[in-house]
């Protein structure tokens, strides 16, 4: 039996008919089309879809979409605005912080709540922030200075 559930997401409410196994990943996916957010265990171990839920950041892998319901989500592409890229996605093309970039918008989104919850952070306590969140290419060097480089940026707004 379907659930109605309302959903902001990336500050447009949406309404849908949902299966209530369905996962929030799915939904955003599926429902909405916006495959930013990846899929890329469904375990909860790599990451790759972190978004925003009401403010903190979770993996869409471990929720289901009726328990967003009501809730505000923003995923990858909700972090640019009119047109221009938010200081984190300009750091990390900056400063190399992709390589295949399947990771990339799981890690944005985990960077985003860590620089709305500590907007100086130190590099030990980005590689703690970020630890959730699994790159195979990269070995993390380039991401934490683009962490870094997107904090300074935010500092100059």
């Amino acid at each position: 039996m379907k659930q109605s559930v309302t959903i902001t997401v990336n500050g447009v409410k949406r309404t849908h008919e949902v299966e209530p196994r369905l996962l929030l990943a799915h939904y955003l996916r599926e429902t909405l089309g916006l495959t930013g957010t990846n899929i890329g265990c469904d375990t909860s171990q790599c990451g790759s879809c972190t978004v925003i839920m009401d403010g903190q950041a979770v993996k869409a892998c471990t929720v289901l979409a009726v328990q967003a319901d009501g809730g505000e989500i923003t995923t990858v592409e909700g972090l640019a605005h009119n047109s221009h890229l938010h200081p984190l996605q300009t750091a990390f093309w900056e400063k190399h912080g992709l390589q295949c970039g399947f990771c990339t918008p799981g890690i944005l989104m985990t960077a985003s709540d860590l620089l709305q919850r500590n907007p100086h952070p130190t590099e030990a306590e980005i590689r703690n922030g970020i630890d959730g969140n699994l790159c195979r290419c990269t070995g993390y060097q380039n991401i934490v200075a683009a962490v870094q480089y997107a904090a300074e940026l935010m500092a100059q707004k």
